[in-house]
């Protein structure tokens, strides 16, 4: 009952220890929570060791159950507590409560004399506060049932059986995935499997049997006669209804229809579930078509997520709110799992609603920095020391200048390039000394590991570290001293690297430049002033850099990136743009690569064991096969059997008559791809970064926007000597843990970004009305096309099956891949034209929908209201390193 516990009403609450290790046993986030609790001085939260305190300790009698003992020993405590307080010499007596939910200890304090109430009784007794009901956390799953009482799904097995099986192989152990697209489908991807990662897929309701998104569940394999194929159906939950089970099969037998043989794959159940990774989840109130009705459904936001029943008296307040709730359980008898509100977020569609939602879905911590964090930081004003200059070279009469987009105050790299006197050149990439700032073990170090990553949305930027330090003490502005860690090369003309060093610095940046200031001086014959030669020597060198890495086989693909431009008083997009990238971008980008490839080998050499580094793995061969087919339908052919070779056939795959056709391969050669990740040396084999096709990288050169970059740091100081090492720096089991977190943060940053550029999108497009532009076919599928608009970088389903109305006739051709509707054939890659509209039908899931409009589909006028989902890809404004 935390979510009670934490409203401000609830105060003066004793916790006993007994208690509390309970809690922690069960759940770390639940236990936090009660720890903030004690913490926060305004609740008057306590916890009394009751374990170690002479008059309520107790021993286990002989036969009695370790839970029965620990019951005993709360009754013990609240007795010690009557008697302890009636001693005080107060006017009135203060009368101690024991809120329990456990019957059998209810019934046994009431024989004893204390005054005791289950959770609920107390909270309905708190008649001034109506709204707390409402938060009550439904009990068990026995006694909720729904009255109907129609068991659909089978019983889950005790976790002592599930673990039978997984140790004799009768079931797989691992996370359950459920599908965005098809709400009968899920994958569970097998934890620890010799064959790499296996991944089995659950079809329909009683199958996928009370599984949620996250889950860690057993599985148990269908005979080989039962498995299906993957469905290319985009199946979405809108029944109200519950009891319409028999429509729910109408569905599943449309998943197993006309399915190719080649196509199956191993199938399961679910029989257990062995972890529940259940949090908040944000959504919408849909209320009960019933007057008065205290039951309603909740929508989440994330179509991943069952619907969850909720009991509120407020469900008039709530409409059109986004709510959190949380789940309680799910009973064998109900079509959805039961849950309790938990609060309320504000009016969908507001941008300040939006923006909180996307963040919580996503699991970014955005809560402003605490005072312990900020207790951390130095003290202003702030100047360089003596002390601070002991390990540092002073490179202050350097010509650095940093190069950036527009309005970026978060700058982590700055440059160099100058000739020597023996006619080489020396070049320098000067990074942000975080570390100098962030101490190891200290509470700002622990909060910016725990953020891993600064997100960048398309209005604000959530921090990994405070302000101070991110855009004033280590952002590298010109015209101040600025701490730094310098990696300089001595080069010759062709880019050869004769010697390396690493040192800690001062440096003073000389201009603080965007990329088409940079650009505009290398380009301008009139000048010829030392930042500008220095800009020119680096460009010359990064030309042939690039070349040779692209010689080596390293891939440049390609992303539709798209800029909003905000009207100044509304902060709303008014007008969108698609980048353009300059020499000077490609230009940072070949010194960023060229350096966190020279500390990846430093700190690996130094400390093979407990280096943080980056690899990238080779996708595996089947992921090529949309590509190939895409490819050939053109008449055109990808190899893919090497990067080198992929990269090749790329630059080769042009068509005169169609010149967006080779960024299109680009784009969807991106979508095969696997994510790169951070890892342990000590703990992997394989450090190869397939798009780089550099046998060794890390991340080097953005500490103040990736906790990564911080460790590696640290690393390199103690591999030059110029800081201290400690314990967890050469603690691989550590830093393995340390990869898995920074793993999550940096893809759930990827997936904020991209919610919020589609939320921008939204609104740049309520006021277009119907927009009419040119798209290409991305993917067919077996009743839609995905279709990308290049104007605005926009990717869209265009659906041609509907509810109530009458389907148009639908071939779908996996091998070519081809979909024919009616007697038009939709290939990838072709040419179309499509309306775009903003549907607001949907409150919650507003969506951009893309209707066809050329080539015209015989006998049919596609509906101007043809269902949609769309997603923009846009990466945010500092992504200019990889």
């Amino acid at each position: 009952q935390i979510d009670i516990l934490e409203d401000p009403v609830i105060k003066n609450v004793i916790v006993l220890q007994t208690v509390l290790q309970e809690v922690r046993n069960r759940s770390a986030p639940v236990y936090k929570r009660v720890r903030d609790m004690i913490a926060n001085p305004e609740k008057h939260f306590y916890s009394f060791t009751n374990e170690h305190h002479r008059e309520t300790y107790i021993e286990q009698e002989q036969g009695e159950s370790s839970n029965d003992r620990n019951d005993r020993a709360i009754r013990v405590a609240v007795k010690w507590y009557n008697e302890h307080l009636k001693k005080m010499k107060n006017e009135e007596e203060i009368q101690v409560i024991l809120l329990t939910n456990d019957r059998n200890n209810k019934e046994k304090a009431l024989e004893e004399g204390i005054t005791t109430y289950t959770c609920e009784e107390y909270i309905k007794s708190l008649v001034a506060h109506p709204d707390l009901v409402d938060r009550l956390a439904c009990l068990s799953d026995e006694g909720k049932e729904i009255e109907s009482g129609k068991i659909i799904f089978p019983e889950h097995l005790p976790l002592s059986k599930l673990q039978q099986g997984i140790k004799s192989g009768a079931y797989l152990q691992g996370s359950y995935r459920a599908s965005r697209e098809n709400y009968l489908e899920a994958t569970v991807w097998i934890h620890g499997d010799a064959e790499e990662n296996r991944e089995i897929i659950i079809q329909g309701l009683k199958h996928l049997n009370r599984a949620v998104h996250e889950d860690i569940v057993a599985v148990e394999l269908l005979s080989k006669d039962e498995w299906v194929a993957p469905s290319s159906v985009v199946l979405q939950d809108d029944d109200q209804n519950e009891d319409d089970i028999e429509n729910e099969e109408e569905k599943e037998n449309i998943l197993k229809a006309s399915v190719n043989k080649n196509m199956l794959r191993p199938t399961g159940k679910i029989v257990g579930i062995i972890k529940r990774n259940w949090r908040p989840f944000c959504g919408m109130l849909s209320k009960s078509p019933i007057k008065e009705a205290r039951r309603h459904l909740f929508t989440p936001a994330d179509r991943r997520i069952p619907r969850i029943r909720i009991e509120t008296r407020q469900a008039d307040t709530l409409e059109g709110q986004r709510i959190i709730v949380a789940i309680d359980g799910w009973p064998r008898n109900s079509r959805y799992p039961n849950g309790h509100f938990v609060k309320k977020l504000g009016n969908a569609g507001d941008k300040e609603t939006e923006t909180e939602v996307l963040l919580l879905e996503h699991d970014v911590p955005h809560q402003p920095f605490s005072q312990a964090v900020l207790s951390f930081l130095p003290k202003m004003p702030w100047t360089i020391t003596e002390e601070d200059m002991k390990y540092r070279e002073d490179l202050r009469q350097l010509c650095v200048c940093s190069v950036d987009p527009p309005g970026c105050t978060d700058i982590d790299d700055a440059l160099h390039c100058r000739e020597l006197e023996n006619g080489n050149l020396e070049v320098g990439v000067h990074i942000a000394d975080v570390s100098h700032f962030i101490r190891p073990g200290n509470a700002l170090d622990e909060e910016s590991a725990k953020r891993g990553t600064t997100v960048y949305l398309c209005e604000k930027r959530i921090d990994m570290v405070p302000e101070l330090l991110s855009s004033n003490l280590c952002s590298l502005r010109s015209n101040v001293d600025r701490l730094a860690f310098s990696c300089i090369w001595e080069m010759n003309h062709k880019a050869e690297i004769l010697k390396t060093r690493f040192t800690k610095s001062v440096i003073n940046s000389k201009a603080s430049l965007t990329y088409a200031e940079a650009q505009m001086r290398i380009d301008s014959a009139a000048l010829n002033d030392d930042v500008t030669t220095s800009l020119r020597g680096l460009n010359k060198l990064a030309k042939i850099l690039k070349k040779k890495r692209i010689d080596n086989g390293a891939l440049t693909l390609a992303s539709p990136e798209v800029r909003f431009h905000m009207d100044s008083e509304t902060h709303d997009p008014i007008d969108l743009q698609t980048k353009e990238l300059k020499e000077t971008n490609s230009m940072v980008e070949e010194f960023m690569l060229l350096a966190n490839i020279s500390v990846a080998q430093k700190i690996y050499d130094e400390f093979s064991e407990f280096a943080l580094l980056r690899k990238h793995p080779a996708p595996p061969p089947s992921n090529y096969d949309i590509l190939v087919k895409a490819a050939k339908s053109k008449n055109l052919e990808i190899k893919t059997d090497s990067a080198k070779a992929l990269a090749e056939s790329l630059d080769k795959a042009e068509a005169p008559a169609f010149p967006y056709l080779n960024t299109l391969l680009r784009i969807l050669t991106t979508r095969c791809m696997m994510q790169a990740v951070y890892f342990c040396s000590g703990m992997e084999s394989d450090f190869h970064h397939y798009g780089l096709a550099s046998p060794i990288y890390t991340h080097f050169t953005s500490p103040i926007r990736r906790y990564a970059d911080i460790i590696v740091h640290r690393l390199l100081a103690v591999a030059i000597g110029a800081d201290s090492t400690y314990p967890d720096l050469t603690d691989k089991h550590k830093l393995a843990e340390l990869c898995k977190n920074l793993n999550y943060r940096h893809k759930m940053a990827q997936y904020a970004q991209r919610a919020s550029v589609a939320f921008h999108t939204q609104l740049f497009f309520k006021t277009k009305g119907v927009v009419n532009e040119d798209a290409y076919i991305l993917f067919v599928r077996k009743n839609a096309i995905v279709v990308l608009i290049p104007r605005y970088g926009l990717e869209g389903t265009v659906f041609f099956e509907e509810k109530d109305k009458p389907s148009p006739k639908l071939d779908y051709n996996s091998e070519v891949p081809s979909l024919t509707v009616e007697d038009t054939t939709l290939h990838i890659f072709d040419k179309v034209r499509v309306n775009i509209v903003l549907d607001a039908s949907n409150i919650q899931h507003q969506k951009i929908r893309m209707i066809l409009v050329e080539p015209k589909i015989l006998g049919k006028d596609v509906p101007a209201d043809a269902p949609t989902e769309t997603s923009i890809s846009n990466e945010p404004e500092k992504k200019k390193k990889k």
